[in-house]
């Protein structure tokens, strides 16, 4: 969208018309993309709460590796499948499937999730501006705000925050072009130095840093191999096969630039989460850390405090800056979901109320504490969407069903999406929370079963409007 609020440069987006082969970009636009992305604040939270989940070095080194592959896997030849042929925004691609209302559905689903997931990099940040002051840093299990320091710090990081991403996407990018490079430094350096403080001299004594794995901590569950993997794999889920990164490689010269997502997926969900796993472990053989377990409580996971007991000051910059490139880019994708349904008012405006939301949720300490947990559930919701792009684009013509139908019928509200997207999540999440099964496990599953759900209803309805 050609946005004039934030007093930029207006730029043709090609939000409902395929990119024309004149404004095509080369992979090397992406590998940096990505891996300047996913370097970012969740991965300090990720990290050691893999930690406290008690994984053993075999789960989380080779799990990471698998999951990740396989995510690069669903970006390439899903994901940038899809958008090298038919070059339109999720967005469109949706409107054109499902009808605009039911659009409007979805974008507010996607915008509040945006929101949560922005609040929780707000946390991140806060933790390293509260060093100064003293803060008591949010525990585990904390899910309210626990002072007023708290308060006002996540007040004016949010602040701040929302009105870098109301000024536009230029600002945004600039931000974060300024801020990643620092930020992958200070994932290295926090690694480097974490090993000193380990007294690790070789393979072995990386090795034993996890072990064999230990009992999780108070309030987490206990990670296997299978629990990394997949959830390494599906965190993102709601980006490839939920067809969000539709609207980035719509603009890939060739499908092969999905391979450049290995850039994010291995700097940051390899080398970071290690490097962040390394400050956590380091912490623990603290004094204060030893004194929370001998009280049977969970050591904190404060990203601020665990890189400057790291790398000094350095580390508290890192911290906030990558707080700040993550919520960033965050706010602005919730604000433009949000304008979607109030198509009247201004792009600033909307990322000021989606900034706002975002904020409020930063208060509370629970989104951070449980990321693993709220990156699985809004991966569980969202993915679905995606399978029924990809169940059109690669079996509606073999199953009889009519491409783009709400386009081709002018229906506003294609009932057989939403009745195939609450159908499969209803059924996996009822029996996540009766069978006690991992959320992430059943990402897939739900994501099949609304792709054939679709394709079943979509033929039946086809044919009785007919």
């Amino acid at each position: 969208m050609a946005n004039s609020d934030s007093g930029g440069v207006q730029t043709e987006e090609f939000e409902r018309r395929p990119v024309p082969n004149s404004h095509l970009k080369g992979w090397k636009n992406f590998l940096g993309m990505y891996a300047g992305e996913h370097a970012a604040g969740t991965e300090f939270m990720i990290g050691p709460l893999f930690l406290a989940a008690g994984v053993s070095a075999f789960d989380l080194l080779v799990g990471l590796l698998l999951g990740n592959f396989l995510a690069v896997l669903s970006w390439r030849f899903l994901t940038a499948e899809i958008a090298v042929k038919n070059r339109l925004t999720l967005y469109f691609q949706l409107e054109k499937i499902c009808g605009k209302h039911l659009v409007t559905l979805y974008n507010l689903a996607n915008g509040v999730l945006f929101c949560f997931l922005a609040g929780s990099m707000i946390t991140v940040s806060a933790t390293a501006v509260g060093i100064p002051f003293g803060m008591e840093m949010p525990k585990l299990t904390d899910t309210m705000p626990n002072g007023a320091t708290w308060v006002v710090i996540v007040l004016a990081l949010g602040a701040l925050f929302t009105l870098v991403a109301a000024k536009g996407y230029n600002t945004v990018s600039k931000a974060a072009n300024l801020m990643s490079p620092i930020i992958v430094l200070g994932f290295l350096a926090c690694g480097i130095f974490a090993l000193r403080q380990l007294e690790v001299h070789s393979f072995s004594d990386f090795w034993n840093i996890w072990g064999e794995g230990s009992e999780p901590f108070p309030g987490q569950i206990k990670y296997s191999f299978w629990h990394v993997a997949i959830w390494s794999w599906f965190c993102n889920a709601a980006m490839h096969i939920g067809m969000s990164d539709l609207s980035v490689f719509r603009y890939a010269k060739s499908p092969k630039s999905g391979w450049t997502t290995a850039a994010g997926m291995y700097v940051g969900h390899y080398m970071a989460w290690i490097a962040a796993a390394l400050l956590y472990a380091a912490y623990l053989k603290t004094p204060e850390a030893i004194a929370f377990m001998a009280d049977g409580h969970a050591p904190p996971v404060a990203p601020g405090p665990l890189a400057f007991n790291s790398i000094g000051v350095f580390g508290i910059l890192t911290v906030i800056l990558a707080g700040w490139t993550t919520a960033n880019p965050t706010i602005y994708r919730a604000g433009l979901a949000f304008q979607a349904i109030f198509t009247n008012a201004k792009t600033f405006w909307v990322t000021v109320l989606a900034g706002s939301v975002a904020t409020i949720a930063g208060l509370f300490p629970a989104f951070a504490m449980k990321l693993l947990d709220f990156v699985a559930v809004y991966g569980f919701i969202l993915a679905p969407i995606g399978a029924i792009i990809v169940f059109e684009h690669f079996f509606a013509e073999r199953f009889g069903v009519v491409k783009n139908y709400a386009e081709r019928s002018g229906i506003s509200f294609n009932m057989a999406v939403l009745l195939a997207w609450v159908f499969s999540g209803g059924v996996f999440f009822l029996i996540s929370k009766t069978q006690g099964v991992f959320l992430s496990f059943l990402t897939l599953p739900a994501w099949v079963l609304c792709g054939i759900l679709f394709l079943i209803l979509s033929k039946w309805m086809q044919r009785k409007q007919a």
